[in-house]
């Protein structure tokens, strides 16, 4: 008899979690009765994105950060994400090797991911990770993006609270601010406060925190915070800050608006992903997509007009 991989989740089994989550990197159909099973188990999790350049300290953070929610009483799930090896596809850095301290910690489950191609910071199967751990019992999940720069703004789809962190000298902070990131900040961390320019650094932020009050209509002012998180200095008013940003939330009733708009978006994606992948396996059965290939590489064809039929036949057939 198979095993029940879900039951085993609800059970606490973290080998089950693994196995469920390696399925879901590999889109293996056997996650998906599993994600089934365990939907109506999650909603109870809070979600925390900590994003930021390369070299910024985020996982620092994120270690000391999980210390402070350990002592609350919370447990904690944490998703690492990392650059893909061009070569395997695996990931690089390997985050559980930065967060040791916790490794041994029943109530913290740690599981690095990589971006596999997939752009914004995060993985392709993040959204689903997240779900896994929050049926798991992780009462907050934190997911570190993987660092790549400006554009890593697919972390406020999942996250409930987003923390942008900036570092003094790095040279980014006003390239940052004329890019979408600056966006979607609900908490902004100088981290390495302790460094020459974090004044200045603090004073830029205060400055764009402020033009956005006045251009945006908005209930939440970002709130600010300084660290030094490999002395763990400031990460006490960084989880208040957080907890701050939550309860307004809750008070407000955007938590629930934020999460109604996150299964929006997460079902179309989900509803994009499934037609695609029938298409595709259509397509590649019958070798048409390989003859229409030739065919536009030799100009009998355009690829605009291949699609709107392909889109159409493919239409036709599932409505039969």
């Amino acid at each position: 008899m198979p095993k029940d991989y879900a039951a085993e989740i609800l059970g606490g089994s973290s080998t089950a979690v693994a196995r469920l989550i390696t399925w879901l990197e590999d889109e293996d159909e056997r996650a998906y009765q599993c994600m089934v099973k365990l939907y109506r188990h999650t909603g109870n999790a809070y979600i925390i994105g900590i994003t930021g350049s390369p070299g910024a300290g985020k996982s620092t953070l994120t270690d000391r950060l999980t210390s402070h929610i350990r002592k609350a009483g919370l447990t904690v799930g944490i998703i690492a994400v990392d650059p893909s090896s061009p070569f395997t596809g695996g990931a690089i850095l390997g985050d559980r090797v930065r967060m040791s301290e916790h490794n041994l910690d029943p109530d913290v489950y740690i599981r690095s991911m990589a971006t596999r191609g997939f752009l914004g910071g995060t993985s392709k199967a993040t959204g689903d990770v997240v779900k896994v751990l929050d049926a798991f019992g992780k009462d907050v999940v934190i997911i570190e993006t993987v660092g790549v720069g400006q554009d890593e703004v697919d972390i406020i789809g999942i996250a409930d609270t987003t923390c942008l962190v900036l570092v003094p000298g790095l040279g980014d902070a006003i390239q940052s601010m004329k890019a979408g990131i600056m966006e979607i900040a609900d908490v902004f961390v100088i981290n390495k406060a302790d460094r020459a320019g974090a004044d200045q650094l603090w004073a830029e932020v205060c400055y764009r925190v402020e033009q956005d009050a006045h251009i945006k209509s908005t209930d939440w002012s970002p709130t600010m915070v300084k660290t030094v998180a490999v002395n763990n200095e400031g990460v006490d008013d960084l989880w208040k800050a957080i907890g701050q940003h939550q309860d307004h939330l809750k008070n407000s009733g955007k938590l629930l608006e934020k999460r109604r708009e996150r299964t929006y978006r997460e079902t179309l994606r989900m509803i994009h992903n499934e037609l695609f992948r029938v298409v595709r396996e259509q397509l590649d059965s019958t070798g048409q997509l390989d003859h229409l290939v030739e065919d536009i590489l030799d100009h009998k064809q355009d690829p605009y007009t291949v699609m709107r039929q392909i889109v159409k036949n493919w239409l036709s057939i599932s409505q039969k």
